[in-house]
């Protein structure tokens, strides 16, 4: 089915950094489907039900057949009524009239009225958006399916006259961007324009780091018309048309999330914190090579505390701790952890070791658990190491470059073991469990492995040079 006519994103000219940009083409074909879709007809009732629920209105008309129902809509496109079931007393149905035909519906209520997954705060929104959908889907069914096949998202040639000039300012300001945010005044271009050019000119900026990233994609009701950011395509609906991308914004249709890139660049307005964001997110956000947690604790660390009794063993205050991880998700690499503030280097190690429990997926991920603790239980050391080593390649590669770095700290405070008294193997007691754990919550599961944990993060430490 061919589509018709199409319509531009509203807004000739962006600034005059971007005088050549044109916006791209929405595809409106499936709006204007929408606009034409038949409307809701509401068949009220002419007596009073009894036991007529609360949470139903006049277009309840008691327990009536089928036939009557089908009677009653009296063939008008758009027409409504609800009714109780004759055989499951109790049991609600909504019968529609679409497509020369009436629709009957079983109808539940939680609160709110669904049919579906969609939920819907009345009746008349849920049976509008039920028209829309079928009217679009009766419509259009061949244009749906091919909807992917030839998207936007694969052709961004309108970002490239921007990318240059993007970019520029982009590394100008470098020093912001890594700090956690798109400057009000360096980035007037980029915010004025779609976020997925926005994205492009990023992609394209100056960073080393651009480990690979999936979206991380919810349901989304958008208010008022949208466009899917992927094939171009209207959202159709009334509530859940779609799905964004709660790390970076993109909005696109659920089907077409399936087809996205894993090319997700969070943006730092939508991270709130940095204790329990995933790793990979948060290095995105902030252009950084590891978790800036990671690398102000670690330099804290080394400066003052290598020799320090009982290093990473011995616990700091729980209170002065959580001001750590306060004072990170507050102020990101500007918190202040120096000894003026926190003298107890205790302090920094309780918060190092907390952030790493607090990530939602472990340095050492949910997908390598099983292989790192079947690694442990080869009895020869050379083939332990060489198993190890193969499944260090599959971790994602902002956990492999956080580990590496880590286990280069940790290795540095053994070469002190005359002054703080940890060995590679107390090391791997206090971090076995921090850097890992098992993908189910298992209490006999944790207990049974904690010593191949150890004996991990053990080897992981006194192999550092070899095995990264």
């Amino acid at each position: 089915m061919a589509a018709s006519s199409n319509s531009s994103l509203s807004g000739s000219s962006v600034s005059s950094d971007a005088e050549e940009y044109q916006p791209p083409i929405w595809k409106s074909y499936l709006y204007q489907l929408q606009q034409e879709a038949p409307r809701p007809k509401r068949i009220i009732c002419p007596r009073e039900v009894e036991n007529r629920p609360k949470y139903y209105g006049r277009e309840f008309h008691g327990i009536i057949s089928r036939e009557q129902a089908d009677e009653l809509l009296g063939g008008v496109e758009g027409a409504y009524i609800l009714r109780e079931s004759q055989r499951q007393p109790g049991c609600y149905t909504l019968a529609l009239r679409f497509g020369n035909q009436t629709l009957n519906y079983r109808l539940f209520h939680d609160g709110k009225h669904f049919v579906g997954e969609k939920r819907f705060e009345s009746i008349h929104d849920l049976v509008t958006d039920g028209l829309i959908t079928l009217y679009i889907e009766t419509k259009a069914a061949e244009y749906i399916s091919k909807m992917t096949t030839n998207p936007i998202y694969e052709h961004i040639g309108y970002a490239t006259l921007l990318r240059e000039k993007v970019s520029r300012r982009l590394s100008r300001s470098k020093n912001e961007s890594r700090k956690a945010s798109v400057t009000n005044e360096e980035h007037t271009t980029v915010e004025k324009i779609s976020s997925l050019v926005r994205r492009a000119a990023l992609t394209h900026n100056d960073n080393h780091f651009n480990y690979e990233k999936t979206h991380n994609f919810k349901v989304h009701t958008f208010r008022g018309p949208h466009w899917c950011e992927y094939c171009a395509n209207f959202m159709w609906g009334l509530i859940a048309q779609g799905v964004r991308c709660s790390d970076c914004g993109l909005n696109v249709h659920k089907q077409c999330s399936k087809h996205v890139p894993n090319d997700c660049q969070p943006d730092l307005k939508r991270i709130k914190k940095v204790y329990c964001c995933d790793l990979t997110t948060l290095v995105k956000a902030h252009n950084t090579q590891r978790p800036m947690v990671v690398d102000i604790c670690i330099r804290e660390i080394e400066a003052r505390g290598l020799k320090s009794e009982g290093l990473y063993r011995v616990s700091g205050f729980t209170e002065h701790i959580e001001d750590v991880k306060m004072a990170f998700d507050r102020d990101g690499e500007k918190a202040d952890v120096s000894a003026n503030i926190y003298p107890d280097i205790n302090i920094i190690t309780g918060a190092l070791k907390l952030y790493f429990r607090d990530l939602p997926i472990p340095v050492i991920t949910y997908d390598t658990y099983s292989k790192f603790i079947e690694a442990a239980k080869i009895s020869n050391a050379d083939e332990r190491l060489e198993a190890v080593h193969e499944v260090l390649m599959l971790l994602p590669p902002a956990h492999y470059e956080t580990l590496r770095y880590l286990m280069i700290h940790l290795k540095k405070v053994t070469m002190n073991e005359k002054d703080n008294f940890m060995n590679a193997e107390n090391l791997g007691i206090v971090f076995g469990p921090t850097l890992m754990r098992p993908p189910e919550d298992s209490t006999l599961t944790t207990l049974h492995d904690m010593r191949y944990q150890k004996l991990i993060v053990q080897i992981l430490i006194e192999n550092e040079d070899v095995l990264f």
